[in-house]
């Protein structure tokens, strides 16, 4: 992997709608609601215990949390292969974030199989476009990224604005490190505020984009309720938002959901964190977008046993206009820049939901 790091200086209506929202969120579905997270989120069992494995993959990091993916286990082999019905074309229109997502999950498969004695590599089958995951039988490698899978989450919220220690930062290029990837950090005020700008730049397009909203609106769960009937999706409380009975969320986010809201959300996440992380991949195709994938996953997951949090603002690689200045300014011109996280240190919010295990496999 080549590393370069870059280390300088270390509505009246609406509230409304949000008393609406205080009460419905204290109602029974919100304790159901983080019952169900402990669950899905609990220990893996003993032994090769590939449901468990498979939950572990699951709990990767994805785009609108679709969870794009299908799992067959057959002998010594699990594939994963795209779920092409979960495709989201307005924000990812090639399938990068898709095939990032499958890089994600694949990494959670190797480090949770690995734990349970289950070790291998998984590699990317170009003539399939999904991943093959060969596993043989032998002493059980826990590890603390391991560890950090069900801990690990994208927050969406103000950070406290703390530095990041040169040693931990050290920690974070070392887990990213993976052939074909490269990561460029940015600890500088000035570097994050010139990513910051994009952030915004590109979030304003987006906002202006009529499908794009439209894709948005239809994966975002307004209540517990919700969230737990479809086990995707982006739950509004993860977000740091307020919960929403179904019959008020689309008003509201009509209403709500506006290019300056949003942005003044970014500014002040983007102001309070500690740095940004840019992944870039040697070419652009399935194969590497899965390996940015993995990548990004051992960044988010060592960022979580760090105590640190991180959250995804992909918004200057998903509007192709503004790559090339992504690009030149991490020193790469020429280069398709492919994941944009900040991180830092931050509040715990609601975990995201996904689907059961048995709804992901095939037999």
């Amino acid at each position: 992997m080549k590393r370069r790091t870059l280390l300088v200086g270390g509505g009246a209506a609406v509230l409304a709608g949000g008393a609406l929202a205080g009460s419905f969120a204290m109602t029974g579905s919100a304790a159901d609601y983080a019952r169900a997270m402990e669950t899905l989120r609990a220990p893996l069992g003993g032994g090769p215990d590939l449901d468990g494995v498979i939950r572990y993959a699951t709990l990767a990091a994805n785009g609108h949390n679709t969870q794009p993916w299908r799992f067959h286990a057959s002998g010594q082999t699990i594939r994963i292969s795209p779920d092409l019905s979960r495709r989201t074309p307005a924000v990812d229109p090639d399938d990068h974030h898709l095939y990032a997502s499958l890089g994600c999950a694949a990494e959670n498969l190797a480090l949770a199989a690995a734990a349970r004695g289950l070790s291998g590599n998984p590699r990317f089958d170009p003539a399939s476009n999904a991943v093959v995951f060969d596993y043989r039988t032998g002493a059980g490698q826990p590890s603390p990224l391991c560890d950090a899978i069900p801990k690990r989450q994208s927050t969406r919220a103000d950070f406290d604005g703390r530095l990041v220690s040169t040693t931990d930062l050290s920690a974070l290029e070392r887990a990213a490190q993976v052939p074909d990837v490269s990561l460029v950090l940015f600890a500088d005020r000035a570097s994050i505020d010139r990513v910051r700008d994009l952030i915004i730049a590109g979030n304003t397009a987006q906002m202006a984009d009529k499908t794009f909203l439209a894709e948005l609106k239809s994966w975002i769960r307004f209540n517990p309720n919700a969230a737990l009937q479809r086990g995707d999706g982006l739950f509004s409380a993860s977000s740091g938002n307020p919960a929403l009975p179904g019959w008020l969320a689309g008003p509201m986010f009509d209403l709500a959901f506006t290019a300056d809201a949003e942005n003044k959300k970014y500014i002040g996440q983007l102001d309070t964190s500690a740095g940004v992380a840019v992944f870039i991949g040697a070419r652009a195709d399935p194969a590497s977008w899965f390996a940015v994938g993995r990548a990004c996953q051992r960044f988010a997951l060592q960022a979580t046993a760090l105590g640190l949090k991180c959250s995804f603002v992909n918004q200057p690689v998903e509007v192709a206009s503004f790559r090339p200045e992504l690009a030149t300014l991490v020193g790469m011109p020429g280069q398709r820049p492919d994941i944009v996280m900040h991180y830092g240190y931050g509040p715990n919010l609601p975990m995201s939901p996904r689907r059961p295990v048995a709804d992901v496999i095939d037999t």
